[in-house]
C-alpha cells in the first residue's frame, strides 16, 4: 500500500486570494491585525468579524498556531501563525520559524483541510532573511509531511515577491532538504 505524497508548490501571488482550505497569516502574538501579510488578511477577511474571532482566542506564542474561520476568504479557514522577529539567527529563530510550519500544518489536519497555502512568515516587518527563511520553511514542510499522514494533498507557498518566489523554486527543485 503506497502514501500518498502531498504536493508542495511555489507560486507569486497575493494569499487572501489563494482558493485553498487553510491560508496561514503571519500573525503577532496578539492576533490583533497589523500591517503587511496580517493586515491584508484582515481586510480581506472582513477586519471587525476576524478581530473578535481572533480576540476570542486569546492570543498566540511565537513558534504556535491557531484558528480561526476564513471569513470572506476563498479559504475555509485562517490558521494564524506568530514567526519569531529576526535577532541575528543565534537565538532560536530556525527552530520557532520551523515550529510555525509544523504547527500550521498540524492544525490544518485536524480541521479536515486537504490544502494550505503559507506566506513567507517572518520575512516582512520581522526581517528574517528571505533565503534562509524559505529554506526553513521547505525543510520543515517536507519533514513534517514525511513524519506522518496528515491528510493534506496541496501545500503552496505564496511569494509576494520574485526574490522569494525563486528561491521557493530552487529550493523544491532541488528536492533535497537546505
Amino acid at each position: 500500500m503506497g502514501v500518498s505524497v502531498a504536493t508542495i508548490e511555489a507560486v507569486q501571488g497575493d494569499i487572501t486570494t489563494q482558493a485553498v482550505d487553510a491560508i496561514v497569516n503571519a500573525a503577532n502574538q496578539g492576533l490583533a491585525g497589523g500591517g503587511g501579510v496580517d493586515g491584508a488578511i484582515h481586510r480581506a477577511a472582513g477586519a471587525a468579524a476576524l478581530r473578535a474571532a481572533c480576540q476570542a482566542l486569546g492570543g498566540c506564542p511565537t513558534g504556535e498556531a491557531k484558528a480561526t474561520k476564513g471569513f470572506n476568504l476563498p479559504a475555509q479557514w485562517i490558521i494564524h501563525a506568530v514567526g519569531p522577529r529576526w535577532r541575528g539567527g543565534g537565538h532560536g529563530e530556525a527552530e520557532l520559524l520551523a515550529s510555525c510550519y509544523r504547527r500550521s500544518l498540524v492544525v490544518a489536519a485536524e480541521l479536515g483541510a486537504q490544502s494550505i497555502a503559507f506566506p513567507a512568515i517572518s520575512t516582512g516587518i520581522y526581517g528574517y532573511p528571505v533565503d534562509e527563511a524559505a529554506s526553513v520553511a521547505v525543510d520543515a514542510i517536507r519533514t513534517t509531511l514525511s513524519a506522518a499522514p496528515l491528510g493534506i494533498d496541496l501545500v503552496r507557498l505564496v511569494a509576494f515577491d520574485e526574490a522569494a518566489y525563486e528561491r521557493y523554486r530552487q529550493l523544491l527543485a532541488a528536492g533535497s532538504r537546505f
